[in-house]
């Protein structure tokens, strides 16, 4: 297992992140991440063609109110874009289910802090934006300018210093 995690910045300029937002980010996070594995290593063994639902993923989220969904986006955003290339079918679907829920609230702190994770993560993580994106499509345009039209172009290589 490799990991995408702490590659060279982009080249993308992101508004710094007040670390101690960050720190609450991680404390939420692993107050889900025991569940969480727990979930996507039964999903893992057994049948990919069940309904979300019925999945121990799909209970998890069933069982979490706005914020605990919130908090488990946000680490399976994270375990994806940093081992992306273990076996993550379970944990990505679980990425796709969360991202398609409405009315999360997500907050633009959130956001930016999925979207930096996003540019740090190899292009071969093909749903690294999946997350990010649907929490800025829940945020006012004044927020984040870019919201609802995909995030920001990100510079050929030969356009970064």
């Amino acid at each position: 297992m490799v990991s995408v995690a702490g590659r060279a910045a982009s080249g993308h300029e992101h508004p710094p992140l007040d670390p101690t937002a960050v720190q609450r980010f991680y404390r939420r996070m692993r107050a889900v991440a025991p569940a969480a594995v727990g979930a996507i290593e039964r999903d893992r063994a057994d049948d990919p063609g069940r309904a979300f639902g019925d999945t121990a993923c799909g209970r998890l989220v069933g069982s979490l109110d706005r914020d605990g969904v919130r908090a488990l986006g946000m680490w399976v955003h994270h375990w994806c874009m940093r081992f992306y290339d273990d076996d993550t079918r379970a944990a990505l679907r679980l990425l796709r289910e969360i991202a398609a829920r409405p009315a999360l609230g997500w907050t633009a702190e959130e956001a930016h802090w999925m979207l930096r994770e996003s540019y740090a993560a190899s292009p071969v993580a093909a749903d690294r934006f999946s997350l990010p994106l649907a929490a800025a499509g829940e945020l006012s345009p004044r927020v984040l300018p870019w919201a609802g039209s995909g995030p920001p172009r990100q510079p050929a290589p030969a356009e970064q210093d």
